[in-house]
């Protein structure tokens, strides 16, 4: 099933959905039940906090669910991009998130216009999945493995009184 986002407001966002978004920007536990662990540290039940994240998400408050870590020590991976034509981008984007090891697919003003970030166990798995994409996708796929390594932390507090201002 493919949900598009539905607008929200910060008004929309009781406290408990303030403090996951708060708490776990960074720090997701990485354990058999993470939801667990989490609505047990928010006072919350398990199922609550997986329905939570569930409406964010389709939402389009949240964009991804999951634990960052050290991709290097996880398998392979790699920077791709694909030149589709502008009037399809969409359709070629459903392909690509469809495809196993996808996150981090996004538009951008280019002749390549969609880049995704694609990860697999193993650097010949990675290659099975990008050939596949590939043929399924008709188009080539650029290929742009990492040089060098950086992180940038992505979580940042919330001015959750300024935005309801807004």
């Amino acid at each position: 099933m493919h949900c598009r986002p539905q607008p929200c407001h910060v008004q929309d966002l009781d406290a408990l959905d303030r403090r996951l978004i708060d708490s776990y920007q960074r720090g997701l536990p990485v354990c058999p039940r993470p939801f667990a662990r989490i609505a047990e540290r928010l006072g919350a039940a398990e199922d609550e906090v997986i329905a939570r994240l569930e409406r964010l998400q389709a939402r389009g408050v949240l964009s991804r669910v999951g634990p960052v870590f050290d991709h290097a020590r996880a398998g392979a991976s790699l920077l791709a991009a694909v030149a589709v034509p502008e009037a399809e981008r969409d359709a070629f984007a459903e392909l690509i998130n469809a495809a196993p090891g996808v996150n981090h697919n996004y538009a951008r003003e280019h002749d390549y216009n969609l880049w995704f970030v694609m990860t697999a166990p193993d650097a010949s798995a990675l290659d099975a999945r990008l050939d596949t994409l590939e043929a399924r996708l008709g188009v080539p796929i650029l290929r742009l493995p990492m040089l060098e390594s950086f992180h940038i932390d992505l979580a940042f507090p919330i001015p959750w009184a300024e935005l309801e201002r807004t």
